[in-house]
């Protein structure tokens, strides 16, 4: 998950609430400031003293030549939080760093700037520092970092079978957003086959729209959540976070307000893609719809052999929700 901090040192208040409004992870402001910061909201504050050290394993380095960029890397690999300014805000000196260390953040003045430093050498900075006096570049600023904080690559794959599997626990997953069309959650009974599982953003004879809701499936699966991390769906509850993509694999976070676990009656749906199997355990209901190929929505009460639908595939192999290179067969 990429950060966003925005740099209020010069403690300007409508900068901060913005932050605060915004979604900021952390907020730069002076040590002296942090009583009177405090009352203003809840959220991380990373002090800056008179000398100019940062809280938190957080260091600046200006980069100005080689030396610098070297002194930076060493930081980084030593564990510190390397924000890392550059005299005309050119890319070789974070592609460099950002190849030997993941703790490499950059400072930016506005979007267009924090759009670029996240898709260097694919990866990006682990997060953006902006320094602005722009209520404005905060909003947009926020925005990019936010909800355009993960990509996949999706894939379209073909239904192999449709199987009614009897009754079971689903988990229907409330966020405190609203989902758009095309936007839902990756679901599978393996995390190296996930199908695209969409929001209840439309309507239907039987039940009115609900378009914070993503009716996920059985208990037992994995869902994505930030990080690049998976979880079980019966592990989701209020205040969680999980992952929400577009049909593009454009990932944001969205937070859980409440899950749903609910007896139900079950299909097991599996497609296959390049020889490699997705697959998920999902409600037997016409509310439950799957995205094909072409982004139109499909039942999964409708759902045939042959369908291209959309999903995500990786190397399998997942320990405590963490990808591993290791040998792990799931069936």
């Amino acid at each position: 998950m990429k950060q966003f901090i925005v740099d209020a040192t010069d403690y300007d208040k409508k900068i901060i609430t913005t932050a605060l409004e915004t979604g900021a992870d952390c907020i730069i402001i002076p040590e002296e400031k942090l009583p009177e910061a405090k009352k203003l909201g809840r959220i991380k504050f990373i002090t800056m003293d008179k000398e100019g050290n940062l809280s938190d394993d957080f260091v600046i380095i200006t980069i100005n030549n080689k030396e610098d960029e070297e002194r930076a890397a060493q930081l980084a690999k030593a564990g510190k939080k390397v924000i890392v300014k550059t005299t005309d805000w050119t890319i070789i000196p974070l592609e460099n760093l950002i190849a030997q260390s993941e703790n490499i953040y950059a400072v930016v003045k506005d979007e267009k700037e924090a759009e670029i430093a996240l898709g260097i050498l694919e990866k990006g900075v682990k997060g953006v520092v902006l320094n602005t006096k722009d209520i404005n570049a905060v909003k947009r600023t926020g925005n990019v970092v936010k909800e355009n904080s993960e990509k996949v690559q999706m894939v379209k794959a073909k239904v192999v079978s449709v199987i009614p599997v009897g009754m079971g626990d689903r988990v229907a997953v409330d966020t405190t957003s609203l989902l758009k069309k095309g936007q839902g959650m990756l679901v599978g009974n393996s995390s190296a086959g996930m199908l695209l599982v969409h929001a209840e953003t439309e309507e239907s004879p039987y039940v009115a729209s609900r378009p914070f809701r993503v009716n996920a499936g059985a208990v037992h699966m994995y869902t994505r959540v930030p990080g690049g991390k998976t979880v079980y769906l019966c592990e989701l509850e209020a205040g969680k976070e999980v992952m929400v993509y577009d049909t593009e694999g454009n990932g944001q976070v969205a937070v859980v307000g409440r899950a749903k676990v609910e007896r139900r009656p079950m299909l097991l749906v599996e497609a296959e893609y390049n020889g490699k199997k997705l697959s998920a355990v999902l409600q037997n209901a016409e509310t439950i719809r799957l995205v094909r190929g072409d982004g139109s929505l499909v039942s999964v009460v409708d759902l045939k052999e042959g369908d291209e639908i959309i999903g995500y595939v990786e190397e399998a192999g997942r320990h405590f929700g963490m990808k591993v290179d290791e040998t792990i067969i799931e069936k």
